[in-house]
């Protein structure tokens, strides 16, 4: 089994790209969303993260009014064809000092904005059962900056979550179960000429190979090398 997700879930085009590609392959993904771009500009003010003040974020928030009207679509569809939603919680901060309350704020903010995103926006019509997916479908959180803490672990169960996948392991590791979360981890795994390990997340490549700067010309090399690396870690454990 190969587990693919996506955090923050934001680009469009990232969407519709990963329903057509599991449409033909018969994939299954997991789309961490962030709730903050199911805000616009104008109603931003709904969420108050942790300690600051309303309407901020770390990542922004929707272009638009259409923007979160098209990743709301997005979001409706990716679900109907059987691929999990979970959450990012929603503004990207770094919950290490947070207490339990803090996560539990989050975890609240996330709940109600997603549950309320076509009221709170004004978009019509909501879809039939929406609110009750928003209720119960979401059952798999990934924390920004994978920063877990003692409390988050304390926060899970109470918030009704099922899993959890903040972690990070020196290579693929079967997820444990504690205290009804199920843990799952991030592998380290040997990229690049010299082999050394890289958390198997895309920004973590990016910032490997570029210095987390675009270089176009050297895409084609990064791609290699980030295929080489997947393909090596999939067949150390399958061969």
């Amino acid at each position: 089994v190969v587990i693919i997700s996506f955090d923050s879930a934001r680009d469009i085009s990232q969407w519709q790209r990963s329903r057509a590609l599991a449409q033909r392959t018969g994939a299954h993904f997991t789309y961490f969303v962030s709730c903050v771009f199911l805000l616009s500009p104008e109603t931003r003010k709904q969420y108050t993260a942790p300690g600051k003040t309303e309407g901020k974020s770390n990542i922004g928030f929707a272009a638009s009014k259409q923007e979160v009207a098209d990743r709301l679509e997005q979001i409706n569809l990716a679900a109907s064809e059987g691929h999990d939603i979970g959450s990012h919680g929603c503004g990207h901060f770094d919950g290490k000092d947070w207490s339990k309350a803090d996560w539990l704020s989050e975890f609240g903010s996330f709940k109600h904005i997603l549950e309320n995103a076509y009221s709170i926006n004004g978009i019509a019509p909501e879809p039939k059962g929406w609110r009750d997916f928003a209720r119960k479908s979401v059952v798999g959180f990934r924390a920004p900056y994978l920063s877990a803490n003692k409390a988050l672990y304390e926060a899970l169960p109470a918030a009704g979550f099922l899993l959890d996948a903040s972690g990070v392991s020196r290579g693929p590791v079967e997820p444990p179960t504690v205290n009804g979360i199920t843990r799952f981890s991030l592998p380290q795994i040997p990229e690049g000429p010299s082999s050394r390990r890289v958390i198997a997340m895309d920004y973590n490549l990016y910032v490997r190979h570029s210095g987390g700067f675009e270089r176009p010309s050297m895409a084609e090399e990064f791609t290699e090398r980030t295929y080489h690396a997947f393909r090596a870690a999939f067949d150390a454990q399958y061969q």
